[in-house]
């Protein structure tokens, strides 16, 4: 994986192809991210933010604003929740897919061989040249199950 002050430089490049400044709520947008495994809603990022870093003023639409810039550029992806809105992740890692719960809203991740060359074959059947993909798998995780 990338490491962070490279991820940094590159940031600071994006931002500059962008004419925006670099700042200190910007950066650490984008070091909760790195630091932090998981699915986020903007929302979550900002009250985490607040939390942890007091003496830093960021607003929602800091928040907003700049993962949308990183979500543009790759650095980091989201996976839509529809009326619910969307849950940003680092977009440098690993290729993987989500079972959501749609109870609890429990995401988890995972890869699976057969169904990445499955999908590859039916882009191949079709003459279709595949640049990426995303799966998303709705349903009840084993606990809301259990409950249900």
């Amino acid at each position: 994986m990338i490491t962070y002050p490279v991820l940094l430089e590159q940031f600071k490049t994006l931002l500059k192809g962008n004419t925006l400044k670099f700042t200190k709520q910007r950066e650490l947008i984008l070091k909760f991210l790195y630091e932090n495994k998981g699915h986020f809603t903007p929302e979550e990022i900002y009250m985490l933010l607040k939390k942890s870093h007091p003496d830093i003023n960021i607003g929602i639409a800091t928040v907003y604003r700049t993962l949308t810039l990183l979500e543009d550029s790759g650095i980091a992806s989201s996976i839509s929740f529809g009326a619910q809105g969307k849950r940003y992740e680092l977009g440098l890692t690993k290729h993987h897919d989500h079972l959501i719960c749609t109870k609890c809203g429990e995401i988890i991740e995972f890869f699976d061989e057969t169904i990445e060359e499955r999908q590859e074959e039916i882009a191949k059947k079709f003459n279709f040249k595949m640049q990426d993909h995303t799966m998303k798998i709705i349903g009840l995780c084993k606990k809301c199950q259990e409950t249900a």
